[in-house]
């Protein structure tokens, strides 16, 4: 099913896409226009396509969900091989097919390249805090290596348009893709650290830490590690929940942020927490139409300051209310809300269908924690942090000598913990490297203290909690 031949943003108050040059992909044996630089999914999403792959059991149609390489849904076969189009960059004549059922090759089954690498720090994730250590690193003897799944370092910071709040120090009044150019440019200068994008790290042996790129496989065997891997979008129960159409509010912010694409026309946000209402004013910006913003608690999860913004264009905060159900063919043609009482029961009556082509769901994350738990690394299940996460000291140190972790990984919480965590764990290291020197000690007990000082509002009362659940003693 192919609709609205070009979903392309080409003006927008603040961002302005610097495309490529003009390529052609061919996807089912049809010509797409694409650009260089551009994700593949992107490329295709634009031209309208909803149907990236064919689920292998019930036979479903899946379309793009995350945008990040995290859920498989935008798995297609590229001539001849799968790849996940959302972090496969477009080249000129590509050959693009659906997957139905499961794919029957895989590309880390190729004949690619091996390259082995031996090197003092292996930093896993290149958002906030693998980019804040790799900063604290820089400029040192000790041999460095970053290693992101993505196609651009920046993580969760190259799709915020919003301005930062706080001090100067933690970037107070800029906004988050900015931040991500400025650290690409001062980290591709820093001749002790190699940034290797587009390469997912995939197992932890005895040998080493496996990498596979499209075109290279890499055996790290590092001194130290920093796992910065982040977490990924939660999902939500309810029928229908797999349509084209119902994505994640982060892989929206991707499309519309970083490529220019609008996920939809007319789109339902579900989740009032900080990223569902700024990302219903991101798609203001974008031109896209936002019916409204459900909420299943009697009040909004967000910041006062967003909630009010999306108000004054006239979009609806619905609380009290969830969604039950999405109804199309190939792609989200309706959405049907009702009310719920005190006990979280659908209040009998109130169901009301939405007209809307996408819903994006904005209902929290989940760590990434797969990687830690092959180091071996204690975790515990602790809520309010998000869920199942790794056991750390103070120093952001795991139960796994000389294996650090850093940002949401770590526990779910805004950019600006995670840059904090990611310096703490880079000074961590520099200590364990070179030995209890007075300037690395003042400035890990800075950061700490500086870490404090944040979480010290109310609306860190939860993380507060569950930090001291996670430390070890």
């Amino acid at each position: 099913m192919i609709v609205n031949p070009d979903l392309r943003i080409y003006t927008h108050p603040i961002l302005e896409f610097k495309r490529g040059g003009e390529v052609t992909v061919f996807f089912e044996g049809k010509p797409f226009r694409a650009f260089e630089g551009e994700a593949l999914a992107a490329a295709i999403y634009a031209s309208g396509v909803n149907v990236f792959r064919i689920s292998p059991v019930r036979g479903r149609p899946r379309g793009v969900f995350c945008m990040v390489g995290k859920c498989g849904s935008c798995m297609v076969r590229v001539d001849g091989v799968p790849m996940r189009s959302c972090v496969t960059s477009v080249r000129h004549d590509m050959k693009v097919e659906r997957v139905s059922g499961l794919p029957d090759l895989s590309r880390y089954g190729r004949d690619v390249a091996r390259e082995e690498l031996d090197v003092d720090v292996l930093i896993i994730g290149g958002g906030p805090a693998g980019m804040a250590s790799a900063e604290v690193l820089c400029g040192t003897d000790l041999e460095t290596v970053l290693i992101d799944d993505q196609i651009r370092l920046g993580g969760q910071l190259i799709k915020q348009t919003h301005i930062f709040f706080g001090s100067r120090e933690l970037f107070a009044g800029r906004r988050g893709f900015e931040i991500a150019d400025d650290y690409n440019k001062r980290l591709s200068k820093c001749s002790n650290l190699k940034i290797i994008t587009g390469t997912t790290v995939v197992g932890v042996f005895k040998e080493g830490v496996l990498a596979v790129g499209d075109n290279v496989l890499y055996l790290v065997r590092p001194k130290y590690v920093v796992v910065a891997a982040g977490a990924f979008e939660n999902h939500l129960v309810f029928d229908n929940n797999d349509l084209p159409g119902v994505m994640g509010a982060g892989g929206a912010q991707t499309l519309m942020n970083v490529w220019g694409v609008k996920p939809g026309s007319e789109v339902l946000v579900i989740g009032s927490g900080n990223v569902g209402l700024i990302i219903s004013y991101q798609l203001l910006q974008a031109g896209v139409n936002v019916k409204a913003v459900v909420e299943a608690l009697p009040r909004i999860g967000g910041w006062f300051v967003h909630a009010a913004k999306i108000r004054r264009y006239g979009i609806p905060i619905l609380t009290r209310h969830t969604i039950l159900s999405v109804k199309g063919s190939e792609r989200v043609e309706e959405a049907v809300i009702a009310s719920v009482d005190e006990n979280w029961n659908v209040v009998p009556g109130t169901e009301k269908a939405i007209k809307t082509d996408t819903v994006l769901l904005a209902v929290g994350l989940t760590p990434n924690t797969e990687l830690l738990r092959q180091f071996g690394v204690a975790m515990k299940y602790i809520p309010d942090l998000g869920g199942l996460v790794p056991l750390r000291t103070r120093y952001m140190e795991t139960s796994v000598e000389n294996v650090f972790i850093a940002g949401d990984i770590a526990a779910i919480e805004e950019a600006t913990t995670a840059f904090i965590e990611g310096w703490i764990a880079g000074y961590s290291i520099l200590i364990k490297a070179y030995g209890e020197r007075e300037d690395f000690i003042e400035s890990r007990e800075k950061y700490l203290r500086m870490l404090q000082e944040y979480r010290s509002a109310p609306v860190s009362e939860k993380v507060r909690r569950g930090w001291q659940l996670s430390l070890i003693s």
